[in-house]
Parts: C-alpha cells; sequence; structure tokens
C-alpha cells in the first residue's frame, strides 16, 4: 500500500467513524492535497456528505493564494460548508522586538490593511462564536472545532489537519510519540481535543514529492505561488505558504518585494520590523546560520547587552522565560543521552545524573546550571546563553528554538479559556 491508498484508507474511515467532519485549510500544499482527497472521496463514495472548510485568512498574504483559495472554496460550494474567518485573532510576530503578535483584521488599523475583507467572510459583525480580542488564532482553532461539534448537533466531529512528520520532529512526536495515548480508538493518526472531537492527520506519512505527485497525477487544483518558488530557486522542501510575519516565515519574507510587490509596499507599512526583516531575514543579523560573539564579551553578558536594547515588557518576558528554565535544569532536570554526559563530562562541565526519571525515556535525567556555549553536537540539548542570544535575534518571543515549555501564566491563561468554554457550553 503506498501512501495515496493509506490516506484513502484513513479518510475511508473517518467517513465511516464521523458524522460531522471539516477539514482546516490553510491554502497551502499540504492543506490543499488533504481537500482535493476529501473532494475526490465525496464525489464517488458519498455524494450525500458535506464537510466544512475551515480558514484563518491572515489579511497579508500572496494574491496567489487569496485567488487558490476563492477559486477552490467556489468551484466546491455543493459540497463544501465554508468557514472562511476574517476576525481580529492574536498571531505571533517574528519580525519586531516590540511586537509579540500583530492583529489582522484589527478595525482600528483599518486605513493601513493589506487587502480588504472579501465577501462571504466571517467578521467581527456576523460572526456567532465565543470570541474576544484577546484570544490568540491556535485558542480560536480549538474554540472553533468544539462550536462547530455543538453547532451541527453532532454525534463525533473530526478536524482533518495536513501535517506531515516530514517536516519537523515536533510533528513526528505528534503521531509517534509513546505518550500520545489520548488518540480515538487505535488509530495513531488522531488526537483527541475534547470529549467527542479529534483531530485526525490522514497524509501523516506523505513526503514533499508525493504531495506534487497527487496533484500532477490528479490534476488538482494547488496554489500556483509554489511554481513562481520554484521558478525563483527555491527546493522544494522549503517552500511554505505561511502567514508572512511568523517565525517559519522570517527566511522567505524576501520573496515578497519581488512575487508580490504590490502587497509587499503595504506590509512594510502595516508591521513593525517587516522591511528588516525582508532585507535580512535568514542571515546572521537575525540569529540565522553562524553568529559570532563580540569582542570582550560572554554570551551571557551579550545577552545582557541585547536585553538592554529591549522595550520593558519585552526584556521581562525573555527574562521570565530564562528564569523558568534556569529552575527547571536547576530542580528538576533534562533528559540526556549517555553519550552526551560523557562528553559534558569530558569538558568538565558540572552535572549531577539522577537514577530515575518520570520521563517515558530511555535518556538520564541530568540537572546542571546554564553554561555560556558549547561546542558539541548536541548543543541545541544543553541550556547554554548563546541559545537564548540567538532566541533574542529571531524576535522568538516564545523561546522555541530554545524548546521553553509555556510559563505558569501561558498555561493559566490557556487553562482559563477551556475552562470558561467549557461552562458556556
Amino acid at each position: 500500500m503506498n501512501v495515496y491508498e493509506a490516506s484513502l484508507a484513513r479518510i475511508k474511515i473517518i467517513f465511516e467513524e464521523f458524522d460531522n467532519i471539516y477539514v482546516s485549510f490553510s491554502g497551502g500544499k499540504d492543506s490543499g492535497v488533504l481537500l482535493n482527497l476529501c473532494i475526490d472521496y465525496i464525489k464517488k463514495y458519498a455524494p450525500h456528505r458535506k464537510i466544512g472548510v475551515f480558514h484563518i485568512d491572515y489579511e497579508a498574504q500572496y494574491e496567489m493564494t487569496t485567488e487558490y483559495v476563492k477559486k477552490t472554496l467556489s468551484i466546491n460550494k455543493d459540497i463544501l460548508e465554508v468557514f472562511h474567518i476574517c476576525l481580529p485573532l492574536k498571531s505571533h510576530c517574528a519580525t519586531s522586538m516590540h511586537q509579540q503578535y500583530w492583529i489582522p483584521w484589527e478595525q482600528s488599523q483599518k486605513d493601513i490593511w493589506v487587502r480588504q475583507i472579501p465577501g462571504n467572510a466571517i467578521v467581527e459583525e456576523n460572526h456567532n462564536f465565543d470570541f474576544d480580542i484577546n484570544i490568540y488564532d491556535y485558542d480560536f482553532q480549538e474554540r472553533f472545532s468544539n462550536w462547530y461539534h455543538e453547532h451541527k448537533k453532532a454525534k463525533r466531529t473530526a478536524c482533518l489537519v495536513g501535517i506531515r512528520t516530514q517536516e519537523s520532529l515536533n510533528r513526528w512526536r505528534a503521531i509517534h510519540s509513546k505518550r500520545n495515548f489520548r488518540i480515538y480508538k487505535s488509530f495513531k493518526w488522531t488526537k483527541k481535543q475534547s470529549e467527542k472531537v479529534f483531530n485526525a492527520y490522514p497524509i501523516y506519512d506523505w513526503k514533499t514529492e508525493d504531495v506534487w505527485t497527487a496533484n500532477a497525477r490528479f490534476n488538482w487544483e494547488y496554489n500556483k505561488l509554489y511554481d513562481l518558488f520554484y521558478m525563483a530557486g527555491i527546493s522544494i522542501e522549503k517552500q511554505r505558504v505561511a502567514s508572512p510575519f511568523n517565525d517559519w516565515a522570517t527566511e522567505s519574507l524576501k520573496l515578497y518585494r519581488v512575487i508580490d510587490p504590490n502587497n509587499w509596499g503595504k506590509m512594510v507599512g502595516r508591521v513593525n520590523g517587516v522591511n528588516f526583516t525582508g532585507i535580512y531575514g535568514g542571515t546572521t543579523a537575525m540569529g540565522w546560520q553562524s553568529i559570532k560573539l563580540p569582542t570582550n564579551h560572554s554570551w551571557e553578558s551579550y545577552m545582557h547587552f541585547l536585553l538592554s536594547t529591549l522595550p520593558k515588557k519585552t526584556k521581562e518576558n525573555y527574562l521570565e522565560k530564562l528564569s523558568v528554565s534556569i529552575k527547571f535544569w536547576r530542580q528538576k532536570g533534562g533528559v540526556l543521552s549517555q553519550i552526551t554526559i560523557d562528553k559534558l563530562r569530558d569538558l568538565g562541565i558540572s552535572l549531577i545524573v539522577e537514577s530515575s526519571t518520570n520521563y517515558k525515556s530511555s535518556k538520564h535525567p541530568v540537572r546542571m546550571e546554564y553554561i555560556d556555549e558549547i561546542d558539541i553536537s548536541e548543543a541545541k540539548e544543553i541550556p547554554t546563553f548563546k541559545r537564548m542570544c540567538i532566541c533574542i535575534m529571531k524576535n522568538d518571543h516564545l523561546c522555541k528554538y530554545m524548546g521553553f515549555s509555556q510559563t505558569k501564566n501561558e498555561i493559566a491563561r490557556r487553562k482559563n479559556i477551556i475552562e470558561k468554554y467549557k461552562a458556556l457550553l
């Protein structure tokens, strides 16, 4: 069975097990392929069924993405229930040291919107969701899945998401982790969101080449922006259609100037730091490639220098993340392989190796202090001030490069949102 046949088998299971189904559709290649698979399945095997399509419109995007989304949704409107979201949702921003997020479709910024709200979109004036202006896009996605389940009075709801494990280690873990026990029945490519709502990942084992093979073989519609990426010399593995200001997009933000100059001029005035990121994204100026330590600095002193250049609120955010991490490595510790532990000991680094851990891992729990830097292949696993410097230079406000977990305040905020929504239901 190839990956195409395997995905059809999974979609068949989904249509048999779930009475309510929707696809999370971004306008990119993966969600596009997943939507096409479902459309073909309905036309061939379930002509009586309809599915929902959930699309968050981030205002600032390539014109070709806008055209592709509009065309795909319109030509299949007989079998799709479309939720085209144009709400002012917080979205993470990696172009600015001042802004941890930006807000598409914010009414107070209407005079500098990159484009106007498309027709038939769901906006502040006509929505009926549990929504407030302080919510992040990823929190809203979870709220939507529960709202849609209740709205349809469904027995079971499946949200289909086009992630592939090839894309990142975190996505691989989402499918293959031994801790992923909250699944539907025995299907490891699902994940429980709430009592009767599950995410499903039918194309998790596809490779990038599989996506383009399927588009060509079945003559599916796809975002023609990828053709321009290819002609610009970008490898198929690095071609991404994402919100242009998040940390995944900063390296390729400069492409807007060439591919979509009309939108680029508006984007420069829309969000702080866009022009700088367009010029220096993907360079050492923003923490990419090999950054060098300035003369007469340690990485710790350089970190404090970088923090001193930031606005107070941004500086406090990084210091809070750092404080949580230092406490974690001192009191609880991270898990490291025996090979990594031996390397640290050979370098004379002080550490304490515990005998047992609550983690389901063959690695050993290690407690240690932050160090300045380390030159080993496992450097990304070790708490160093150099990695913190890179976070600051990348405008990585969440410190994902450090592998930081959410702070207590962030966890509490998320928990309160979930509890509030459950109470409303």
